[in-house]
């Protein structure tokens, strides 16, 4: 069973591996040029269709070996792929990778990215193609990465240009279908390369099929695509957070003991909690969903990866002029701005929900509740079902889901409600209550866990509540802390809004959780206090 459909060393059946940390600086890409392979080797200086002389081998995967050859024509040197076919395959199944062969260099030729491969040629000898490509000098993601694991800046960097080559890709029509770290290139300059379509899916084509063989990458390959299913672009992006997993952790995340426990733990598993990835989990847990339709769309990858290279802002500085006094007039303008700075700040403390909101966050309006809520704009919104009996809330997550803002309306009036408390405060006392007992909050969750009221919250000079509680998820398997900051408010009317926020207990989210928290609560609206 062939789990390498790439030009890079074949993956062998090892166990997940832990990389050495980096020999490098921070932010700095390790990518030195590869050292030329010597020449003598057999096949070494063969003449290819009268003009590609083959000077070294430079690798060589499940379709085809790799050379680095010289265009004599030209007078360039070019990488020439020789097809790779055993002798014990079939007629048929040698004609399926002649015809691989040839559908790389068609999916490759029509692509028009600089992060994509230039195809110049495809040389037949004896019935077999020979494809001839630019040679990218450098070495693969793979490779390096056998030398330490990439800082956030970095692997996000090399991902916004794979991202850009497969975007370029799905446009035309093609799936690459083989995204992982030996068909990523490292060049020149800090360029990024995505190569080996060798196993692309071009739109209207006939698809190849092997009999019980698994084309691809087993540990890179989207749930979907094990499952039978028809793969989409979705397909590319799931092999790309793989990737950077891979570069930020130093664990293949779903490489098991051999092939059959790898497509399995691509299908249930749940990588484990990163240690380093820090401004990427976002994006990885987003493009590691199961669900394709769940995952980040490119365009909200390419935010969240832009805003991962972004270097933070330096703090501020002020710098006085040489030899300026200040005179009484600007003392007393600056008095003045000083009391005018207290004022402003005294208004921010007395009225938490005044003020802008932070950068990066948007309003979002729920009519059908009466209410304004305020959440990072690359949050995913989701409303009730047709078929919900509750229609009275809505919600918002970041792709990976570990963060969601849920607020939920109970309406005076309503039959299936009578048990609305009098005020905020006893609706929260009583739901805390309920929870220390069995688990509440209409969320599946066990009892008995840790909570945090507070009666004193108030909404606009009115009564409300707050709560913040502290549980272990109910999972016997792989059971996790998580934490919950709660808002109660019961309007002049009767109705008892409830704003709840999770988030992760441990971990890279919880800080980011009690952020998103606090900035929800202070910005949600109530069309009718």
């Amino acid at each position: 069973m062939s789990s390498d459909g790439g030009v890079g060393r074949a993956a062998d059946d090892t166990t997940s591996f832990v990389l050495r940390p980096p020999d490098k600086e921070p932010g700095q890409p390790a990518v030195p040029a590869q050292p030329p392979q010597p020449a003598g080797e057999p096949g070494a200086g063969r003449l290819i269709a009268g003009r590609y002389r083959l000077l070294g081998k430079l690798g060589h995967g499940g379709m085809g070996t790799v050379w680095r050859a010289r265009d004599e024509t030209v007078e360039r040197e070019v990488a020439v792929k020789e097809p790779r076919v055993p002798e014990h395959l079939s007629e048929r199944e040698r004609a399926n990778v002649f015809e691989r062969m040839r559908r790389e260099a068609r999916a490759a030729a029509r692509l028009d990215h600089p992060s994509v491969v230039d195809m110049h040629d495809v040389a037949v000898v004896d019935g077999r193609p020979w494809i001839v490509m630019e040679l990218v000098h450098g070495r693969s993601l793979g490779s390096a990465l056998q030398e330490g694991t990439l800082d956030a800046r970095e692997a996000a960097r090399i991902g916004l240009d794979v991202l850009g080559a497969l975007e370029t890709a799905h446009a035309a029509g093609v799936l690459h279908r083989d995204v992982k770290p030996d068909n990523v290139l490292l060049g020149r300059h800090g360029r990024v390369v995505l190569t080996d379509f060798g196993i692309a899916q071009i739109e209207g084509e006939t698809q190849l099929t092997d009999t019980g063989g698994f084309v691809g990458s087993p540990e890179y390959t989207a749930p979907e695509r094990v499952l039978g299913r028809r793969p989409g672009p979705a397909s590319d992006l799931w092999s790309l957070g793989v990737v950077l997993y891979t570069a930020t952790e130093g664990v293949s995340p779903f490489r098991r003991s051999n092939t059959p426990a790898t497509l399995q733990s691509v299908l249930h598993a749940t990588p484990a909690p990163p240690a380093a990835r820090g401004p990427l989990a976002e994006v990885i847990d987003g493009l590691l969903r199961k669900d394709p339709a769940a995952r980040p769309t490119a365009p909200q990858v390419r935010a969240l990866l832009e805003a991962a290279v972004r270097p933070p802002a330096p703090p501020p500085r002020t710098v006085a002029a040489p030899g300026w006094r200040p005179g009484r007039k600007t003392w007393l303008g600056a008095g003045a701005a000083v009391v005018v700075a207290a004022i402003a700040g005294w208004l921010v403390l007395a009225d938490p929900f005044a003020g802008p909101l932070p950068d990066g966050w948007t309003d979002r309006k729920a009519p059908a509740l009466g209410a304004t809520l305020a959440v990072p704009e690359s949050y995913r919104v989701k409303l009730p079902e047709k078929d919900d009996t509750d229609k009275n809330w809505v919600s918002y997550s970041d792709f990976s889901g570990a963060v969601s803002v849920v607020l939920s309306l109970d309406r005076k009036g309503d039959d299936s409600l009578n048990d609305i408390q009098s005020n905020a405060a006893a609706q929260m006392y009583a739901d805390d209550e309920k929870f220390k007992k069995d688990g509440a909050y209409q969320l599946d969750m066990p009892g008995g866990a840790k909570t945090k009221p507070d009666g004193s919250a108030t909404y606009q000079g009115r009564k409300a509540a707050r709560n913040t509680v502290s549980y272990t998820t109910d999972d016997t398997q792989n059971p996790l802390p998580r934490e919950l900051q709660l808002f109660y408010y019961r309007t002049a009317s009767g109705d008892m809004y409830k704003l709840v926020v999770g988030y992760p207990g441990k971990g890279d989210f919880t800080a980011r959780g009690r952020e998103v928290a606090r900035q929800a609560i202070a910005g949600v609206r109530f069309d009718k206090p």
